[in-house]
């Protein structure tokens, strides 16, 4: 008999993080934090729900995210809010809103959270996902672009993640970006017909949005297509050239993918993403991290020149990786001490006791609920603890406890108030028992 769903489920797209994946988003989120730091990057956290013309502006009008997949909602006030769906635009606000424009530049701010977007859910993504953004303001330097790529290319390393690749581009700016597009819209007219649904409309609002697609029709078009690397201006182009002398200098392995432009509108020069080399080279990869340069965002935002890169990683991608290459995160190390007890005024002291281990950084288990001395010793051995604690009521009278040796079965009783010290003591001997 077929039984019943539950009457409430999490919506489609969404899912809950359950305890088993939160070690996974802990070492994310901890490497994450620890290079940003290291790099001088300060982290700040934005709101989830933004003016809805921040992205419309910012993100671009022609994307597939302001297009398809915000979630847009009114408020009573007949205010249009959007739940954010990437950080850029939001970084871009909050650094004039909050006069970081006054700060000593460059600005290295970061942020890690939830992000949204209505897309169809399929493998590996998700309509509420995860991102880590690394973002610098008031930068027009090519070693800006690659120490963004250089900060996360070492962090994915240092989760295990191995055969990374770096597919890099330009896509120039204002100045020779037209002469691409004219040449390339030339190009995509005469090949309309057999162009997508969505290219054919691409196409008419803006072509460069195109070589995003991923259906294999389009793409047969796109790898005929012009390429922009023939049109950069020499600013442009001096710039990609001062990017791949770095990359080679920091032995970063590349490609070069002249069709590369990223699906967000204000991009600007350098384009990348990193992912994962596959082993059959004709498979897809699939990016974990996505970037470039935006030298013209924060003029739409903040009406001010100032040049600005940055990247973003997908910490879902990262953490299906990681299960992939059975990269495990680090595990909770088990309590050399368990604390038993036995009465309700035992449970008292256990408490305070284990708030006395917890100041004292010293890992205790316990199992409050337990009030057989037989079932807690049994969730002892489990644990694989040396010493139990063990604190019933005449202990709670004598302000003492017993000390039980898991191994040979030998204790003692000692008093409380000299149970930390010895404690340490025998955790220090076992330490160097181990050593030797």
């Amino acid at each position: 008999m077929k039984q019943n769903k539950f009457k409430f489920q999490t919506p489609l797209g969404l899912k809950d993080i359950l305890p088993q994946d939160q070690g996974y988003f802990e070492k994310v989120y901890s490497t994450a934090d620890k290079y940003a730091k290291f790099y001088s990057f300060e982290r700040i956290d934005t709101p989830i729900l933004e003016n809805y013309e921040l992205f419309l502006r910012g993100t671009g009008e022609t994307t597939e995210i302001v297009e398809k997949q915000m979630y847009l909602l009114k408020t009573r006030g007949g205010e249009y809010l959007a739940m954010r769906p990437e950080f850029t635009p939001s970084l871009a606000r909050s650094y004039f809103e909050q006069g970081m424009i006054s700060w000593p530049h460059p600005v290295k701010i970061y942020t890690r959270g939830p992000v949204f977007r209505h897309e169809k859910p399929q493998a590996g993504r998700y309509r509420q996902f995860h991102q880590i953004n690394l973002e610098v303001f008031g930068s027009n330097n090519a070693i800006t672009d690659v120490e963004i790529i250089w900060i996360f290319y070492s962090f994915l390393g240092a989760l295990g993640i191995k055969n990374l690749v770096v597919m890099v581009n330009s896509i120039g700016n204002s100045q020779c970006r037209p002469y691409f597009k004219k040449s390339l819209t030339r190009c995509l007219k005469s090949n309309e017909s057999h162009l997508c649904v969505d290219c054919k409309r691409r196409l008419k609002i803006n072509p460069l949005r195109v070589l995003d697609c991923k259906e294999e029709k389009c793409q047969r078009i796109i790898n005929q297509a012009p390429q922009i690397l023939d049109y950069l201006c020499e600013e442009c182009r001096r710039h990609f050239k001062n990017v791949l002398e770095y990359l080679d200098a920091l032995e970063i392995p590349y490609n070069l993918n002249p069709y590369l432009v990223r699906g967000l509108d204000y991009y600007t020069k350098t384009v990348f993403e990193i992912a994962v080399q596959p082993e059959d080279d004709q498979a897809k990869k699939n990016a974990l991290v996505g970037g470039g340069r935006y030298d013209d965002l924060l003029k739409l935002i903040g009406k001010r020149n100032i040049s600005a890169c940055g990247a973003a990683a997908g910490v879902e991608r990262i953490i299906n990786t990681m299960k992939e290459k059975d990269l495990k995160p680090d595990s909770w190390p088990p309590p050399k001490i368990f604390i038993a007890q036995l009465g309700d005024r035992a449970k008292i002291e256990a408490l305070k006791l284990i708030e006395s281990f917890k100041k004292n950084n010293i890992q205790a288990g316990f199992s409050l609920t337990k009030d057989s001395l037989a079932n807690q010793l049994k969730i002892a051995n489990k644990l694989r603890a040396d010493w139990s604690i063990i604190i019933g009521e005449e202990e709670v009278v004598k302000k003492s406890v017993i000390i039980r040796n898991m191994e040979d079965g030998n204790q003692e009783t000692v008093l409380q108030n000299t149970i930390i010290e010895k404690v340490k003591s025998l955790l220090k001997k076992e330490k160097a028992k181990k050593r030797k």
